[in-house]
């Protein structure tokens, strides 16, 4: 059940990501105060006296070489639609970059179009399955990888080692799908571990998830890289120009939409699951021809004692064939609806087809006697010996190639996606709220990508040395979560709590096993970068979160209301009312706060008519903003603009460009509201309206671009 204790379908409506998140609208608190606020103003005629109609025809449109462009299309009273034509730069440099832009990620789509963005299951399967399918090309390797230190006598132990995460592969897929079920707006193990164990917890499973996405592309990259090389061993040298350049193919294709990406990548994970099932077959079926005799494998030293660190080791490295299990937790939202339902489905898929995978490799890899080389990759040696003439081979090596190398996809869709989620929460810069043209959130994948190619260079693109990095991260996240649903179960008490919470106990009892013995057995081998991050990147999280806190606490609607009835402290300034000037002044405002309300009123005392421009991003928002405008008072007329591609900057400057053209003997004053912080990296956490104004309109005479700032108190 949901956290009500009701139908999560019922519950929740319906999961999605929404263009106005960047514009959140005010708490009851804030429109009470608001509209006390707005029972002070006093303003003459002459600021609602406009002496140009904001919706004349020939505001509407430009002439440039004796042709009118339509940049605005009516809409009702007040509101304007920007066209496509309003968003094209008018440079020869803008122009070349926008046109490079659309060939690379085609044209921009509106923002009623995010529910056609959504996937169908048979699609939501490979793109959300890719990176737990791909783990198992180097997860049971992993395992052998440290059995085999032990000699070759200890291989046998593969066995009920595998058992073991066979387990633990049901455990937290099963806890997933009861995560799914109880949390359907996704989020996953961040949102539950916020929910049941505090900020502090959800933040280390954020910081646990955001360097298991890094390593996601980072490793399986570098894994299909060597999938490559191990056929064809020329192509060894330039494995990280290679690996890069996947990358950025990845970044490419996922900018371009979700729905785009998923139908670009969703081809490789079906052909390699065809081709991974055939080989399974086909081996097992000549072992039960020659009665399951299991062939010796090649005499192997022992260089260390087989030992419970040794196994509990062999058992860590073998559990990152489950990363990527929590990826359909993470994207409910991109399902189709009922989004809850349609991911638990495809989730039970992905488990189901990954314990198959893995026990039918470890089982093959034991019955032909295989021992990890340097030179190849077991899963290419099993492919070698079970088909050792035809092109069956290549084709198992081609897919598996394929599907590692498009595996870093799955992080491409989830930690843009939680991201956003942080962002909500004012834990990471709110930028990554923003959807881009393909309404993909752009900035996530463009963080991701970068992040990952730093990451490969440095390791020079080697699995071996990331894949110690790997497990520390994401058994943290499924750690964290296990234990959040246990505190979850208990705090509801619903029906079949206690066989629930049994469940994610032995899940996160697991997970912790996987952590503790990654953490300590790997730490000299790399996994310490993870064990510091961790604690680095919650620090960075509570920085970023104090610095917003600060940022509301300075222009929040309440501390108006304090300044109201204390009178103003310190350095503050005046309270919020228009004293009487005369000019015609346009006011980009994007929210109702004391940063826009202190511009308004500066506008107002000047006695002049003044217009306010609101951008919206689609309609339910804009008629959200003129309610809380009328809610004030709405004391200064106010024109909105729909900006379907939620483009900001252009359609303003193209709005007003438009307002000089009809009127040359007009002098207009863009007055933009302007947050000043204390340190310059708080600059990157807000957005620059003024200087990007500035640099646009600043070839158009009789246009002044200025600001109002406020400062932010310490």
């Amino acid at each position: 059940m949901g956290r009500s204790g009701q139908d999560p379908e019922q519950e929740a409506g319906s999961a999605t990501f929404s263009p106005s998140a960047e514009l959140p609208p005010p708490s009851p608190a804030d429109l009470d105060v608001l509209r006390r606020v707005g029972a002070r103003w006093r303003v003459d005629d002459t600021v609602r006296a406009l002496p140009v109609d904001p919706q004349a025809d020939e505001v509407r449109t430009a002439t440039g070489t004796g042709r009118h462009s339509v940049l605005f299309v009516p809409d009702e009273a007040g509101r304007l639609t920007a066209t496509p034509t309003v968003e094209r730069q008018d440079t020869v440099e803008g122009r070349a970059l926008g046109g490079l832009r659309r060939l690379l990620l085609g044209p921009p789509l509106t923002s009623g179009a995010i529910l056609r963005e959504r996937m169908p299951k048979f699609l939501a399967l490979p793109v959300l399955a890719s990176d737990l399918l791909s783990s198992v090309a180097y997860g049971p390797e992993a395992m052998l990888t440290v059995l085999v230190l032990a000699g070759s006598g200890a291989l046998g132990l593969s066995l009920p080692i595998a058992a073991g995460l066979v387990v633990l592969m049901l455990a937290v897929g099963t806890s997933y799908r009861q995560t799914v079920y109880a949390y359907p707006h996704g989020a996953g193990s961040y949102l539950v571990a916020s929910d049941t164990l505090g900020p502090r917890a959800g933040l280390g499973a954020a910081a646990g998830l955001v360097l298991d996405y890094v390593l996601t592309v980072a490793v399986s990259v570098s894994a299909g890289t060597a999938a490559i090389t191990s056929a064809l061993p020329a192509l060894a040298p330039y494995r990280v120009p290679f690996a890069l350049a996947v990358i950025g193919l990845l970044l490419t294709g996922n900018l371009r939409g979700i729905r785009v990406a998923g139908n670009v990548f969703a081809a490789p994970t079906y052909f390699f699951l065809v081709a991974v099932l055939g080989l399974i077959v086909v081996g097992l079926v000549r072992a039960a021809a020659d009665g399951f005799t299991v062939a010796a494998p090649p005499p192997t030293p022992a260089v260390e004692g087989l030992g419970l660190l040794l196994v509990l080791r062999a058992f860590a490295s073998g559990a990152t064939s489950m990363t990527g299990i929590e990826a359909v937790s993470n994207a409910v939202p991109v399902f189709r609806p009922t989004e809850w339902r349609n991911a638990r489905t495809v989730l039970t898929w992905m488990v189901g087809i990954l314990i198959v995978i893995f026990v039918g490799l470890v089982v093959l890899f034991h019955l032909n006697g295989l021992v990890p080389t340097a030179d190849q990759t077991l899963l290419s040696l099993l492919a070698r010996h079970t088909f050792p003439t035809g092109p069956w081979y290549a084709l198992v090596q081609a897919a598996t190639a394929l599907v590692l190398l498009l595996a870093a996809n799955t992080a491409f869709n989830d930690l843009p996606r939680l991201l956003y989620f942080m962002a909500r929460d004012s834990y990471v810069p709110r930028r990554f709220l923003h959807l881009g043209d393909r309404l993909a959130l752009s900035n996530g994948l463009i963080v991701l990508a970068v992040a990952a190619a730093v990451l490969l260079v440095a390791f020079g693109g080697r699995t071996h040395s990331l894949i110690p990095l790997y497990a520390v991260g994401v058994f943290l996240a499924f750690t964290l979560s296990q234990t959040g649903m246990v505190r979850h179960w208990r705090r509801h008490r619903e029906r079949g709590w206690r066989r629930r919470a049994t469940i994610n106990g032995t899940g996160a009892a697991l997970s912790a096993l996987v952590l503790v013995t990654a953490a300590v057995t790997k730490f000299t081998e790399g996994a310490w970068v993870v064990v510091l991050a961790v604690p680095l990147l919650i620090h960075l999280f509570r920085r970023v979160r104090r610095h917003y806190d600060q940022v509301q606490q300075a222009l929040g609607l309440h501390a108006v209301a304090r300044t109201d009835d204390a009178g103003p402290a310190g350095d503050e300034p005046p309270p919020i009312v228009p004293q009487q000037v005369r000019h015609l002044f346009l006011v980009p405002v994007a929210r109702l706060n004391q940063a826009t309300l202190r511009t308004l009123a500066y506008v107002g005392s000047l006695g002049q008519p003044a217009l306010a421009l609101h951008v919206s991003p689609e309609r339910t928002e804009a008629d959200r903003f003129r309610a809380q405008w009328a809610t004030w008072g709405d004391h200064v007329p106010l024109g909105t603009i729909l900006s379907p591609h939620r483009v900001i900057i252009t359609p303003l400057a193209g709005y007003v460009s438009a307002l000089r053209h009809s009127r040359p003997d007009l002098t207009l004053t863009v007055v933009v509201p302007d947050v000043i912080v204390e340190h310059p990296w708080q600059r990157l956490l807000h957005y620059r309206t003024e200087q990007r104004l500035r640099r646009t309109l600043r070839r158009h005479p009789g246009i002044v671009v200025t600001s109002m700032p406020t400062h932010l108190s310490r």
